[in-house]
C-alpha cells in the first residue's frame, strides 16, 4: 500500500482525538456516531494497526496512534492553509494570470491596458505570451487567449467574451502617395508596391467594402509579406508600399502624418476582437477583472476609430 485510500479518514480520526469521544466528534462533524466509528475502524484495518484503545468509558491513543495523530494534524493544517489560499484568491485579484495575445493587437493598445491593470493590481502577476501563432488554451495552460477573427467564428467548446471590433484600412506614407496618381478605385492600386500579412497559400487578395457594403477585391504581389503587423507598419511608414492594417494600430501614425489612409471610403469588414477561455465557472478574480479591464479599455480605444454604421 503506497498511500491511504481515503485521506478524509485522517481528518475524521483527528477530530475524534480532538473531541475525546466518537459521540462528540460525530456531533461536530454532522455524522452518525456509528458511521464515524466504522470509518475509523476501517482506517485501522487498512493500516493493519490499532490507533485507539476503546472502553465503554474512555478513549486513548496507542503509541502508534499518537505518532500517526501528529501527521494527521499536519495534514489537516495544510488542508486549511490550502483552502485559505483559494479563498483569498477568490476574494480579490491576486496570483498569476497566463494569457496569449497577437503582437499586432498588443501594439494596438492592449499592452497599455494590461500595463495599467498590473499597476492597479499589485498582487497580480501576468505571464503574457506575445505570439502570432494559434495557441491551444487548454493544452498550454492559459487562462485565456486574445484573438481577432472575422465572423462567423468557428465552433468551439471554449467560452468567448467580446472585447471590441477591428477594421483594416489601406495606408501609405505621404512620400509614396506623392509618387503616384491619386487612386480612384481599389483596382487603380495594382501598379503600386504593396505589403501584406503572410499566408500559407502565398496568394494575396485584399477584400474591402464601402459604406453600402459593396465588396471590392484586388489580387496583388507584395514586396514584403510577414505575419508581424508591426513590421508592416514600419515598412509602410518608410514608403515601401501600401499596407492593409488595423485602424487602431496605425492611429498614431495617421495623427502625426507619417501615414495616410488610401481610399478612405473602403475598409475591411469588422473583425471581432475577443478572448477565449476554458470556462466561466470558477474563474478567479484576477482573470475576471483583467477581462473586465480589457473590455473597458478596448471600448475607450475604439471611440477614436471610426466604423461605418453597418459594420458594428
Amino acid at each position: 500500500m503506497d498511500q491511504i485510500s481515503d485521506l478524509n479518514d485522517l481528518r475524521l480520526f483527528a477530530e475524534v482525538v480532538e473531541r475525546g469521544s466518537f459521540t462528540a466528534a460525530a456531533r461536530g462533524l454532522g455524522l452518525q456516531t456509528s458511521k464515524l466509528s466504522r470509518r475509523v475502524r476501517a482506517l485501522e484495518e487498512e493500516l493493519g494497526v490499532r490507533l485507539l484503545n476503546r472502553t465503554s468509558r474512555s478513549l486513548s491513543l496507542t503509541e502508534t496512534g499518537r505518532q500517526f495523530h501528529q501527521h494527521c494534524l499536519a495534514l489537516v493544517a495544510e488542508s486549511k492553509a490550502a483552502k485559505e489560499i483559494v479563498d483569498q484568491t477568490r476574494a480579490k485579484p491576486q496570483g498569476t494570470v497566463r494569457i496569449s495575445c497577437p503582437i499586432g493587437l498588443l501594439n494596438s493598445g492592449i499592452a497599455e491596458i494590461i500595463s495599467q491593470y498590473i499597476l492597479d493590481n499589485p498582487q497580480v502577476q501576468v505571464l503574457l505570451d506575445a505570439t502570432n501563432r494559434r495557441v491551444d488554451v487548454i493544452e498550454e495552460g492559459l487562462d485565456f487567449a486574445i484573438r481577432a477573427r472575422q465572423p462567423p467564428l468557428e465552433d468551439t467548446d471554449l467560452a468567448l467574451r467580446q472585447l471590441g471590433l477591428s477594421t483594416l484600412v489601406l495606408v501609405a506614407s505621404p512620400a509614396l502617395i506623392a509618387r503616384h496618381a491619386d487612386p480612384t478605385s481599389l483596382d487603380s492600386l495594382k501598379n503600386w508596391p504593396t505589403l501584406a500579412l503572410a499566408n500559407n497559400s502565398e496568394r494575396y487578395v485584399w477584400k474591402l467594402i464601402d459604406a453600402s457594403g459593396q465588396e471590392f477585391s484586388l489580387v496583388h504581389r507584395p514586396r514584403l509579406a510577414t505575419d508581424d503587423m508591426s513590421s508592416l507598419r514600419v515598412a509602410a511608414t518608410f514608403g515601401a508600399g501600401v499596407a492593409m492594417l488595423p485602424r487602431e494600430l496605425v492611429d498614431e501614425d495617421l495623427q502625426t502624418g507619417r501615414l495616410r489612409i488610401v481610399l478612405p471610403t473602403l475598409s475591411s469588414r469588422a473583425g471581432l476582437v475577443h478572448a477565449i477561455f476554458p470556462t466561466r465557472r470558477g474563474m478567479v478574480p484576477a482573470v475576471r477583472h483583467l477581462l473586465d479591464a480589457l473590455v473597458a479599455g478596448y471600448e475607450n480605444l475604439s471611440r477614436k476609430w471610426p466604423h461605418h454604421p453597418d459594420r458594428r
